[in-house]
This record gives structure tokens, sequence and C-alpha cells, in this order.
């Protein structure tokens, strides 16, 4: 039986990524750490008309996706967004409007011959 196909290993990373976006909750909060900087789930949940259960959960995701990064200071941990996997995302998308640009100029060109 021939092996099921698979997406490779990088489209994977890409469908977190774009998962953990998909959500606004967490994209309020990259938004949040984007104005802020870097904020500790108490400050990240003042505002934010959810628990700190539930912004833990979702740093968690993001976490899992590579958008966020933790470290302690003192006795919290303050969040930050790991501004590579953005530039990942960015650069993935140029290419998917590129593929787009370039399928829309030959059906352009199809149309007006």
């Amino acid at each position: 039986m021939p092996k099921p196909l698979r997406p490779p290993a990088d489209s994977r990373t890409r469908a977190l990524l774009f998962a953990a976006l998909g959500d606004s909750s967490r994209l309020w909060l990259v938004s949040r750490l984007c104005r802020n900087g870097p904020l500790s789930i108490a400050r990240l949940a003042a505002g934010a008309g959810i628990t700190r259960q539930a912004v833990s959960k979702h740093l968690r995701r993001m976490e899992q996706a590579g958008l966020v990064l933790s470290r302690r200071r003192g006795r919290e941990r303050v969040w930050q967004l790991d501004e590579r996997r953005f530039e990942d995302a960015r650069r993935y998308l140029a290419e998917i409007s590129a593929q787009w640009d370039a399928a829309l100029e030959k059906l352009r060109a199809f149309v007006e011959e």
C-alpha cells in the first residue's frame, strides 16, 4: 500500500503559525505585545475581557507555533513576540502574493489575446 501524501514540513509549520493567528483573542494579544513590548499574563489580561487562564492558554498555543517567547522576570513570566516567525509569515505571504500576481497576469494576457 502506498504511503499517504503529507505536506512538506515547512507547510505544517506554516499551518501552525496561521492557525495560531486565526483567533481574534490571539490577534488581540499580538497587537498588544506589538504596542507595549514584553508583558506579563496579568498585564496582558487587563482590559482583554478574558481571564488570565484564557490568556495563558492562548499564549501557550502561540508559543507552540513559535510566535511568542517567555522568560522569567522576578516572580512573573514575561511574554514577547518572536519577530523571526512574523518575518517568516511575511515572506510566505509575499511569495503567495507573487504567485497570484503571476497567475492574474497570465489570465490578463489570455483575455486580451
